[in-house]
């Protein structure tokens, strides 16, 4: 999380803190204000060029090699040797999001990733990115080559798979409703994407057995000792690579789908498609934004006050971390959410609430398990505030 950028409010005034204002002048032989000190700009506020809205995505200069994506790739490659599995030889290819198409070993890569302009327009208009940085797109290279394996080898149309997994032919659903922390399926991406299917719960449960012993992570025998569903998948999952390393795929189609240098809508047309949803929010939600700003709020009398900030600017600077951080642990999507601070943010401005930065850390833990708890009652009842 970012810290405030220190002003030149005396640490006993009680006005809140514009914290996008620029950073003051030091006054003469003062040591600067550290790096972390710059003004801050939300990258929901910034605007977008209206030449680069204009762009078609199949004109930009979009490929793998040579870009950061590349060593990525590589790393994985070199994961699946050491994992014995290097008869199944995925293609990797530039697309609209992350997928498999169902039949092929061909692993399509979101096409921002490849371009910095892009991804700050994805960061804007598109919500959260998946692949944040090398090592998230290794977390979703595992998932996908989890896919892979399954049509590589036909692993769905097995009895074992289907018995532990479920049919392939259950509907595909975008809206899946997620039994926080079930036994019954490994964690690995956000959302809970284990439930939604079950060919995602296989690519999942083939994700966290792939990632067993990297990166400071717990065996997997040891992480879901307690969950017996989700450790017979895995141990499932083990026992079936063991025995897949010296066959051959039964199936190497590697037909691309719908690649980037296809996509012929502008910019500004493709993110049209991610426009926030249609949610209600209850006007009952000031009551508890007061209470949450207010609760530990100094008297005014108080010598000793703390620097106060603005909570309209605190919301709005976190609006994306917020929305984000609450579909990883409730699967309810960010376009669900971020109207939610969006309210928030309107409110807080009308109210001019503030709050003292010494307590900002604490408020944003608040913030955090009060987005939670509206959006558990919105997953379950279709309402944030249930009858």
């Amino acid at each position: 999380m970012d810290r405030e950028p220190p002003t030149d409010a005396h640490p006993n005034d009680a006005k809140p803190v514009d914290a996008t204002s620029p950073a003051p002048e030091p006054p003469a032989g003062a040591a600067p204000p550290p790096a972390d000190g710059a003004s801050f700009e939300s990258s929901r506020e910034a605007e977008l060029p209206a030449e680069l809205l204009g762009k078609r995505i199949c004109d930009f200069d979009l490929h793998i090699e040579g870009r950061p994506l590349e060593r990525a790739i590589e790393r994985f490659r070199a994961e699946n040797a050491a994992r014995g599995i290097v008869r199944v030889k995925p293609v990797f290819y530039l697309t609209d999001s992350w997928g498999v198409p169902e039949g092929t070993v061909a692993i399509g890569i979101p096409f921002y990733l490849a371009d910095e302009q892009l991804l700050r327009v994805h960061r804007q208009r598109g919500g959260m990115i998946e692949g944040e940085d090398e090592d998230d797109i290794l977390r979703y290279l595992r998932h996908e080559m989890g896919h892979v394996v399954n049509y590589a080898y036909r692993l769905y149309a097995t009895e074992e798979w289907t018995k532990l997994f479920g049919p392939m032919s259950r509907p595909y659903l975008e809206e899946y409703k997620v039994a926080p922390f079930s036994p019954d399926f490994v964690r690995h991406l956000p959302g809970g994407y284990a439930q939604k299917h079950p060919d995602e719960d296989w690519a999942e449960t083939f994700a966290v057995w792939s990632t067993d012993a990297r990166d400071g992570i717990s065996g997997w025998r040891d992480l879901y000792a307690d969950s017996a569903g989700a450790l017979a998948k895995l141990e499932y999952c083990a026992r079936t690579m063991e025995q897949l390393r010296e066959r051959d795929p039964e199936v190497v189609d590697t037909q691309l789908d719908y690649e980037a240098k296809d996509i012929h809508a502008t910019v500004q047309e493709f993110y049209a498609g991610f426009a926030i949803g249609d949610v209600k929010v209850p006007k009952s939600l000031d009551g508890d934004l007061q209470v949450l700003f207010a609760r530990s709020k100094p008297g005014a009398a108080d010598a000793g006050s703390p620097r106060l900030g603005d909570g309209a600017l605190l919301l709005r600077r976190q609006q994306d971390f917020l929305a984000n951080t609450v579909y990883r642990w409730t699967g309810v999507d960010p376009s669900v959410t971020a109207p939610v601070v969006t309210h928030l943010i309107a409110r807080a401005t009308a109210l001019k609430l503030t709050y003292p930065l010494n307590l900002r850390d604490e408020i944003l833990v608040e913030l955090s398990a009060f987005l939670t708890t509206l959006a558990m009652n919105y997953a379950y009842k279709g309402k944030f505030i249930g009858d």
